[in-house]
């Protein structure tokens, strides 16, 4: 996990729709850069439909939302369109983005070790510094959580 005090790694990925983002874009503005294993699984759709309820409240706070996975352009797309998601999803199959922000980890599910996606949640400042980073993530309570801490 990235340390807090540094400087976000700036990076360039496809959201949903095929257009390209980079971190950079939203210099000035507070970034909750989230990532999470895998669209349509119950914790990652708890946490994304959180993040989507509360998007007016994030954006009154100044705060954009990116959630990154290594899922496909078109499976984000599908997520998107499935649950009506208010934010920006990128995607990043090639892991560059989630092995840079030191997410792509050893898991254990039901005794069987796998390397997979833990899911962490960076909160950004408008100068592009981590403020906060939470590799501890509980799906449905994240959104929730992230939100006081905006308003700290």
């Amino acid at each position: 996990m990235l340390e807090v005090g540094t400087k976000a790694l700036d990076f360039e990925l496809p959201d949903q729709n095929g257009q390209m983002h980079k971190l950079s874009d939203y210099a000035g503005k507070k970034v909750v850069l989230y990532f999470y294993p895998k669209d349509n699984t119950p914790g990652c759709t708890k946490q994304a439909c959180g993040f989507s309820e509360r998007y007016p409240q994030f954006t009154e706070k100044g705060a954009v939302i990116l959630g990154v996975s290594k899922d496909s352009v078109a499976s984000h797309k599908k997520f998107e369109e499935k649950y009506g998601l208010a934010f920006t999803l990128l995607a990043d199959p090639e892991r560059k983005v989630i092995e840079a922000y030191d997410v792509w980890k050893e898991k254990k599910n039901y005794g069987k070790v796998s390397m997979g996606v833990v899911r962490t949640t960076y909160l950004i400042d408008e100068k592009g510094i981590i403020i906060k980073a939470n590799d501890k993530v509980k799906a449905a309570d994240d959104p929730e959580n992230v939100l006081k801490e905006l308003g700290e």
